[in-house]
């Protein structure tokens, strides 16, 4: 079989190995200097993990030190034996996921013919997704250089763009982030999503199950398409822990799980910084740089849960005579990330459900003092003349309030024992919910951790909001708090008509019978 010699110092030679990419391998491309061997050329041992890993990916033959390292990482015994059309990596941060996701995808993309599976004017696209824009931004760097550093490649571009690269071969490398919206109608012909563990969306509930679901018909139509999932652990939950629990240590498993902890893939991170992370939190470390899902963490309530409570199609309520409405705020300063939300209930006396009646929020920049006038509006057409609101806002957003006749009254517990003590409303259904996307996916993402010292708190994820559902919480316990009303009577303990009598008659019958109440 024909070979190529590879020059690069500290990399063997490596055989010219047909695949599918017209008879190159990514390995042949990273040792070739016309290509990307630039880019490996300083410390080179430090990419032998990474080899293994692209030897597995791609089912090329192994060194004995490969092989070793690709069943330390799998679980499994035996090499794959075909090109995986999907992938998952968890591995600790800073190991070199996005530029390997980045060096794929161009690979992916200038390597591969996909003409004869697009229809006339259709494009295949290479779509790298990432947690936020600024993540996407990073990756799409790593590609940009990939891409005009090398003259062979460079040609190939037809149009760049601010999300990605046109190609001559029909082919686009375009990057996004988590929404399941943005990414339908494309012909995909590779899927790169990066650390998706810590995805945030407010188009649902669950970012991660949402966007894969959407990439996957898109990726129908193309053969060879791939699918490569990378991201360092997080909680127990979602599609990557998913991933793990069914595709990790399955020989003969077509879905490739490869797990390695930060310095196992990039030994140039310093030992010290990592020894230093766990004694600061080892919980966190062990996740960060271990590649450990944690066990300190999980879900607070269940999707299920949450939709069952939520009335399907309302999305307010008018103001109805003879109730009475409690509101509670949580204040923001007008910049930031945080929204200056406002909710409305009630309660209903004959279902004892605490009953949402509005939600409004105002994302940054805002004028706090515009949102006070419209949020006054707002509670007095509900007849509402004190509003419960989070106590570290301070005197700044009282004031505003009692200068239009509203009391502003603190919170009496914190946002942790307030999500507590609403977990009971959802789970047995004591809480009528509006129709409002927002609330249902800040709810559902909700995580409830346990510290070292054994205490729970209850918060928003990494990334995430809990605005809307924190004022939500906030009003429907405040009126679930003040549901008991004793009646001194005692009628209700034996009924009407005598009947309390004769309990009466009854309890002091026993009590001379049992010698005195036990």
């Amino acid at each position: 079989m024909k070979r190529i010699k590879a020059e690069l110092s500290g990399i063997e030679r490596i055989r010219y190995r047909p695949s599918r990419a017209d008879g190159m391998t990514l390995l042949d491309a990273i040792a070739d200097h016309a290509l990307f061997a630039k880019w490996f050329n300083k410390n080179v041992g430090s990419w032998s993990a990474w080899f293994a890993f692209i030897a597995a990916l791609f089912a090329l033959p192994m060194t004995e030190e490969q092989l070793a390292f690709y069943r330390k990482c799998t679980g499994r015994s035996a090499p794959p034996a075909s090109v995986a059309t999907e992938a998952w990596l968890v591995c600790g941060r800073r190991a070199g996921k996005s530029f390997v996701l980045a060096l794929v995808a161009v690979f992916l993309a200038c390597f591969y013919d996909y003409r004869k599976y697009l229809a006339p004017g259709e494009r295949g696209t290479v779509m790298v997704i990432a947690s936020d824009r600024k993540q996407a931004r990073t990756i799409l760097r790593y590609v940009g250089a990939l891409l005009r550093e090398v003259p062979l490649l460079a040609k190939m571009i037809e149009r760049e763009t601010a999300e990605g690269f046109d190609l001559s071969n029909r082919v686009t490398i375009e990057v996004g982030t988590s929404s399941f919206r943005s990414v339908r109608g494309y012909t995909i012909v590779a899927g790169l999503l990066d650390e998706l563990a810590f995805w945030s969306s407010e188009d649902a509930s669950d970012p991660d199950f949402e966007v894969l679901n959407a990439i996957r018909p898109g990726m129908s139509t193309i053969p060879n398409a791939m699918l490569l999932c990378a991201s360092s652990p997080y909680a127990r939950r979602g599609v990557l822990w998913d991933a793990h629990r069914q595709h990790f240590g399955k020989d003969g498993d077509p879905i490739l799980c490869w797990v390695a902890s930060t310095r196992q893939m990039n030994p140039t991170v310093p030992q010290g910084f990592i020894d230093a992370e766990y004694e600061r939190d080892p919980a966190s470390a062990a996740a960060e740089y271990g590649a450990q899902f944690r066990s300190d963490i999980e879900a607070f309530v269940s999707r299920e849960a949450v939709q069952a409570c939520v009335s399907t199609g309302v999305f307010e309520r008018a103001r109805e005579p003879d109730i009475s409405y409690s509101a509670f705020i949580d204040p923001s300063g007008g910049s930031g990330k945080d929204s200056f939300t406002l909710a409305i209930g009630h309660k209903d006396r004959s279902t004892d459900m605490a009953v949402l009646d509005a939600v409004r929020e105002h994302k940054p920049p805002f004028s706090p003092e515009a949102v006070v006038a419209e949020y006054g509006a707002l509670l007095k057409s509900y007849g509402v003349s004190k509003l419960v609101g989070d106590r570290f806002a301070g005197e700044w957003a009282r004031e505003p309030f009692r200068k239009i006749g509203i009391a502003y009254e603190p919170a009496a517990k914190p946002k942790s024992d307030i999500y507590r003590d609403f977990l009971p409303l959802i789970n047995s259904r004591k809480a009528d919910l509006l129709d409002h996307p927002k609330t249902a996916q800040q709810l559902v993402s909700l995580e409830r951790r346990t510290s070292r010292s054994g205490k729970d708190s209850i918060d928003h994820p990494p990334n995430g909001h809990d605005d809307c559902i924190n004022v939500v919480a906030g009003v429907l316990t405040n009126l679930n708090a003040r549901r008991y009303a004793y009646d001194s009577d005692l009628l209700w303990v034996g009924g009407e008509n005598g009947e309390y009598e004769n309990w009466i008659a009854e309890q002091r019958a026993r009590y001379v019978m049992n010698g005195g109440f036990r």
